[in-house]
C-alpha cells in the first residue's frame, strides 16, 4: 500500500524520543496506522489513488438513504478525529433521505500514511477523484474544523460539484502564519511524541472547550495512542506532523469570502481553538481563536452565506448540541 520509507527520512523519523511510547504502549492493545483494530459504525471501502507517485488507499464509508432524495452529503473530518465520530451525523442525514459518503483523508484514520507530504490541493483532487468513482456528480458538503479548510479549497477549486457547503466549528478562519513563526517538522514530531494520553485528553477539553463526559472522549483517545504500539508508528506521526504544517503553510482564510455558493457556518461559542497558538508571542496569542466572530465577519462579505452559534459548546458541536445541530443543518440543506 505505501512505499518503503527513504532511508534519510526514516532516520530522521526514527530520532524521534521514544520516551512517551514505551510509556503508552504496554498498557494498550496497538492498532495498525491504518487504524486496523478500531471499530468504524458502517463498513469501510478502499479506493486507489496516486499521490506524488505513490500508491496509496483512501478509506471510505458509503451510507445509502433510508427513503432516498437523491442527493448526497460528504462529511470532512477534522484533524484529530477519526471519520467514525461523525456516526450520529451520519444516521441523521440518512434518516433524512440523504446518501452519506465519509471519506478519511489520505494520512487519516483507515486511509494510508504517505511518505510523501500533505497538502490541501491534493485531499481536494482526492475527494473529487472518489465523487468520481461512485458517480456522483454534486453533492453537499458538510465539514468540520481542519475539514473545512479542505470543504473551502473544494468550493473554490471545484465550485460545479458543490451545493452547499456547512462549515462546521471550522479552522483557518484566520492566517495563522500572522501569528505564528514557521517551526520546524523535526520539534513538532518531538513534541506530538512526547504527548501522553492524558495530556491529550487534557488538550481536548482545554483547546477545543469540549463539553463531553470522559467515555464520549475516550474513543479520540484510543484512535490516537493505540498505534503508538505499532512498528509503523513512525509512517503515521511523520503523516500527521505533515498535516499540522499543510494548515499552516496553507490558509484558505483568503479565499473563504470568494465563495458564492450557500455557505453556512455552525461556531460553538466557546470555540477558539487556534493552531499554533503556544508558539505565538504571549501578546499575539489573545488576538487568536476569535472563531464566532470571524466567522460572522467572513458571512457579511460573502454573497449566500451565514453564521449560526450554539451557546455553551466548544468544538465538538455536532456532538455537544446534536438536536440544535441537526435542526441548522438539515433547514440549510433543504434551501
Amino acid at each position: 500500500m505505501n512505499r518503503i520509507i527513504p532511508a534519510a527520512l526514516a532516520a530522521a523519523l526514527l530520532a524521534v524520543p521514544l520516551a512517551a511510547r514505551a510509556t503508552d504502549a504496554p498498557q494498550r492493545e496497538p492498532y495498525g496506522i491504518a487504524l486496523e483494530g478500531f471499530a468504524y459504525p458502517y463498513p469501510v471501502h478502499l479506493l486507489p489513488v496516486v499521490n506524488d507517485g505513490e500508491r496509496l488507499s483512501m478509506a471510505y464509508m458509503d451510507v445509502a438513504a433510508s427513503q432516498p432524495n437523491g442527493r448526497t452529503v460528504v462529511l470532512l473530518h477534522g484533524r484529530n478525529f477519526p471519520s467514525s465520530y461523525w456516526a450520529d451525523v451520519i444516521k441523521m442525514l440518512s434518516e433524512a433521505g440523504y446518501r452519506v459518503v465519509v471519506p478519511d483523508q489520505i494520512g487519516f484514520g483507515k486511509s494510508s500514511k504517505p511518505v510523501g507530504e500533505l497538502h490541501f490541493d491534493t485531499l481536494a483532487r482526492n475527494t473529487i477523484a472518489l465523487l468520481d468513482h461512485l458517480k456522483i456528480d454534486k453533492a453537499d458538503i458538510v465539514a468540520h474544523s481542519m475539514g473545512g479548510m479542505l470543504g473551502v479549497r473544494i468550493a473554490r477549486a471545484y465550485p460545479d460539484r458543490v451545493t452547499h457547503l456547512v462549515l462546521t466549528a471550522p479552522i483557518g478562519l484566520e492566517d495563522y502564519r500572522l501569528y505564528v513563526p514557521p517551526t520546524p517538522t523535526e520539534k513538532m514530531m518531538e513534541a506530538e511524541d512526547k504527548l501522553t494520553a492524558d495530556g491529550y485528553r487534557n488538550q481536548l477539553q482545554t483547546n477545543y472547550a469540549i463539553k463531553l463526559p470522559p467515555d464520549a472522549i475516550a474513543p479520540f483517545t484510543d484512535a490516537r495512542f493505540n498505534i503508538k504500539g505499532s512498528p509503523d508508528y513512525p509512517r503515521w506521526l511523520h503523516a500527521f506532523v505533515s498535516s499540522g504544517q499543510m494548515i499552516y503553510r496553507e490558509p484558505v482564510a483568503h479565499e473563504i469570502a470568494l465563495i458564492t455558493g450557500p455557505v453556512l457556518f455552525i461556531m460553538g461559542a466557546d470555540d477558539h481553538n487556534a493552531p499554533g497558538r503556544p508558539n505565538a508571542p504571549e501578546a499575539l496569542r489573545t488576538k487568536m481563536g476569535q472563531n464566532a466572530a470571524l466567522a460572522k465577519a467572513l458571512a457579511a462579505k460573502m454573497p449566500d452565506a451565514r453564521a449560526e452559534v450554539i451557546p455553551d459548546t466548544g468544538h465538538l458541536v455536532f456532538l455537544e448540541a446534536p438536536e440544535k445541530y441537526k435542526e441548522m443543518v438539515l433547514s440549510f440543506l433543504r434551501r
